[in-house]
């Protein structure tokens, strides 16, 4: 027998449950009920650090760990290169980098990766002057390159484990409660950070609209939390609808928009209750302006829409063509607000989206999606990732995700893109495999994958012409010509992952 610190007797252990820990006190050091009390003064528990260098020394970040971020302000992010600037400061060396995605503005990682800073790169997306170098050959390690389904399930089963997740929020109190739909810098859904948060060891939020406790309702709950950074700015939310998110004007695009919509008609996928996702890119954008038409002649309401979410998705919704929106990313100022104010729009993480090893993906409930493409071949394989050069320029998102998952997937893509093919004999690099590919849109005509027969026969039944997509190869190379085969070096600078973790793809050194 001993005696806890109250007087009570207890024996040392008991059969059924091994040895007892004795109570020690309610602040003893140690002690599990003093975890996260008293944090930084003798009254309320605030989290709020001075800077983040004392966050990165808090965080217990060393050298070899693993830090993640997250890409909601996509091209207007500030976070990732404050954050990396200040770790290199602190003499930290050797990082695995697994933010959700990275993009031109992150241009300035090169000088951390040069030092050796970063060593790894786990990322959906790479983009601009940091691509450029990666494709060149800069990192001694291949870059790793996930779709957002496949990222949130390496994170949930640990293959990708963060360290410390550095999460810009635009709106958060003292005590860690914080969301994304509201404050100067709103970006919207934190969709991707909310898997960072409940699953690193250790979570520093960054904001730059720090309010009173408590902030609720909150994306990223006070429990996940281990401290709060006030800094000047996290992000331009300007920054969030640039490059793939834009409207288009094109009228090319436009066609291709509306003979995609002709497809959709012709399938009859566009009747009371059903559900869809368009991707990024110009005309997979355009679609939704024209399916709005069509819906509103035929009298039909859509269920819910999924995914990345524009001003386009959310007006439908505040007009009741929509009945809920299911937003794990935000692509415009007018989408975030409606985050805010309507209750019928949802933020959802990126684990709910489209991480396959989910009791409930939400991509799995989807009639149809509209994806955009770089590259598709005659095997009907997908291309994001590279260009026709070779050389990293775009992100594998949630392509290969949505083309598995919903009843129908559906590329569309300008036949030549400038003066390069588009539709070609065999993609520089597959992102998503072409058995999950089932209609391609250009505005030269549609293609099926001979797999879908199915499909082809309605198609024509509801009078819409459909080629095979060897006559849009031709068809294409007679516009741009054969280009001379890209040279690459036998050294590998990328692997890709298929959405369920396995190698589709790898991607080689481009020759200078």
């Amino acid at each position: 027998m001993s005696c806890n610190a109250i007087g009570r007797e207890l024996p040392a252990s008991l059969p059924a449950f091994g040895a007892l820990a004795p109570f020690a006190g309610a602040w003893a050091p140690g002690a599990r009920a003093s975890a996260g009390r008293k944090l930084l003064s003798a009254g309320r528990p605030s989290k709020v650090l001075g800077s983040i260098d004392e966050a990165i020394r808090r965080s217990g970040l060393e050298s070899g760990m693993t830090v993640s971020f997250h890409h909601h302000f996509r091209e207007g992010d500030y976070v990732v290169n404050m954050v990396m600037d200040a770790i290199a400061r602190a003499g930290i060396r050797d990082l695995t980098l697994a933010p959700s995605s990275l993009t031109s503005i992150h241009a300035p990682l090169l000088e951390h990766v040069r030092s050796g800073v970063i060593r790894r790169i786990y990322t959906s997306g790479l983009r601009g002057g940091l691509a450029d170098a990666i494709s060149r050959g800069e990192m001694e390690v291949p870059v790793v390159i996930h779709s957002h389904g496949g990222r949130a399930r390496a994170i949930m089963e640990g293959s990708i484990a963060p360290d410390v997740a550095f999460l810009g929020v635009p709106y958060c109190d003292t005590y860690g409660n914080a969301r994304g739909s509201v404050g100067r810098s709103a970006c919207g859904s934190l969709g991707y950070a909310m898997v960072d948060a409940r699953t690193a060891k250790s979570v520093v939020l960054l904001s730059d609209g720090i309010v009173d406790y408590p902030a609720i309702p909150a994306s990223i709950g006070q429990d996940l939390v281990d401290w709060v950074v006030p800094v000047d700015a996290v992000g331009d939310p300007k920054g969030i609808s640039k490059g793939a998110t834009r409207m288009t004007r094109d009228p090319r695009e436009l066609l291709i928009a509306r003979n995609a919509v002709a497809a959709i008609d012709a399938l009859g996928l566009v009747k009371e209750g059903f559900s869809f996702q368009n991707g990024s890119g110009g005309a997979s954008l355009a679609v939704v302006r024209y399916l709005r038409e069509l819906m509103l002649t035929r009298g039909v309401r859509a269920a819910f829409v999924l995914g990345g979410i524009t001003s386009q998705v959310t007006d439908m919704l505040q007009e009741g063509l929509v009945g809920a929106v299911f937003d794990v990313q935000t692509f415009d100022a007018d989408a975030a607000r409606s985050m805010a104010g309507n209750p019928r729009h949802f933020e959802i993480d990126a684990s709910c989206y489209a991480n396959p090893a989910s009791k409930g993906c939400a991509a799995e409930m989807l009639d149809f999606v509209i994806l955009s493409a770089l590259e598709i071949d005659e095997s009907f394989n997908v291309n994001v990732i590279t260009g026709s050069d070779g050389v990293f320029r775009g992100a594998s998102g949630g392509l290969s995700d949505t083309a598995a998952s919903a009843g129908v997937s559906i590329i569309v893509a300008p036949l030549v893109r400038g003066r390069t093919a588009s539709v070609v004999r065999r993609v520089e690099t597959v992102i998503t495999p072409g058995e999950t590919v089932d209609i391609l849109v250009t505005d030269f005509g549609t293609a099926v994958n001979p797999r879908r027969k199915d499909l082809r026969e309605r198609l024509e039944a509801g009078g819409v012409r459909v080629m095979d997509i060897a006559e849009l190869r031709e068809k294409a190379e007679s516009i741009a010509g054969v280009p001379d085969p890209v040279e690459y070096a036998d050294r590998v600078v990328g692997l890709v992952e298929y959405r369920d973790g396995s190698i589709i793809d790898v991607i080689r050194q481009v020759r200078a």
